[in-house]
Parts: C-alpha cells; structure tokens; sequence
C-alpha cells in the first residue's frame, strides 16, 4: 500500500516538494561553506520525492542547534510554509489527508533539519 502512496504521492504533488529541496541544495552548494547544508537537503529531497514508509527521528547536539538556528533563518521557513499550504489545501478532502499529513510530517523536518534521522519502517 506504501507504494501505491508513494507512486500516487509522487505524480499529485511530491515531484513539487522534492524539486524544491534539490533547488535550496543546488543554492546552497554555490559556496564551499554551505556544500554540507547542500547535501542535507539533498537527503531529504528524496524524503519529500517518497515519504510513505519512512519516519523522522530527531536527535542531535549543540552543532545540530546551531545548524537548525541558522538554516531556519535562510531556508527553513520559506519550505515549511510551502508544505503546510499544501497539506491544508490536502486535508480538505477526505482521500487528501494522508498526503496532508506527510506535508505536515515534512514542513516539521523543513524546520529542524540537522539532527533528524530517516528511518525506513
């Protein structure tokens, strides 16, 4: 069933979601200081490409904090926003509040990035 979520999550919006974090790494990439940021976001681009099956445990130290703190502060917050619209706009419906809810699990991972673990059920 978690495939057939992903593949139907994939062709109605996730292909969006997923773009958008290969552009925040692909502008983070421009400088050698942000290239470790860059690969973050590139790890989860493939999250928000499929996030049916996977699950986000959070963790991490004082680097992490620091990370999220400054991440928040240039990228974070324009992606949140960008994935609870969409998961507003998905919980209108009925069939839509699965997909609502994995935005809403992915604009919580567009704010606290650094530290969070993927783990595949």
């Amino acid at each position: 069933m978690s495939s057939f979520g992903n593949f139907l999550w994939f062709i109605f919006g996730g292909v969006f979601s997923g773009l958008s974090w290969l552009l925040t790494g692909c502008i983070w990439c421009l400088t050698i200081v942000g290239i470790p940021i860059g690969k973050q976001c590139f790890k989860l681009a493939s999250v928000s490409f499929f996030p049916f099956k996977k699950e986000v445990e959070y963790g991490g130290g004082a680097v992490s904090l620091l990370l999220n703190i400054i991440w928040i502060l240039v990228s974070g917050i324009p992606l949140a926003l960008e994935h609870l619209m969409w998961g507003a706009l998905l919980c209108i419906t009925i069939v839509g509040i699965p997909f609502g809810k994995q935005q809403f699990k992915l604009a919580k991972l567009a704010l606290m990035p650094f530290g969070a673990q993927i783990i595949e059920k």
